[in-house]
């Protein structure tokens, strides 16, 4: 692989995370928003009545957006297809 074809390599894997990153915080935060829209627990109905409702729901939606950003980002890296990529090719004409 030639240095260019790295660094377009490089750049290429690091848009695909950034991607999936953004895509997770989102799911993340979706998912913090139907809890509390759900009332589950009663956590919509204690951040109504809080006297500052922001803080506690940074609280809630915050961590889920790290969470679901991260476990989005792991699981494509992992399964990222580096192996049919990078794998040797063979001809059509050999006899395995």
């Amino acid at each position: 692989m030639t240095p260019e074809a790295a660094k377009r390599d490089h750049w290429q894997m690091l848009k695909f995370m950034g991607i999936n990153a953004i895509a997770g915080v989102i799911i993340g935060c979706a998912a913090a928003a139907l809890i509390i829209a759900f009332n589950i627990g009663g956590i919509g109905t204690l951040i109504a009545h809080a006297r500052n409702p922001i803080l506690p729901i940074l609280l809630i939606a915050f961590p889920m957006a790290l969470l679901f950003g991260g476990a989005v980002t792991a699981s494509a890296i992992w399964l990222m297809p580096y192996e049919s990529k990078f794998a040797p090719r063979r001809e059509k004409d050999q006899d395995d």
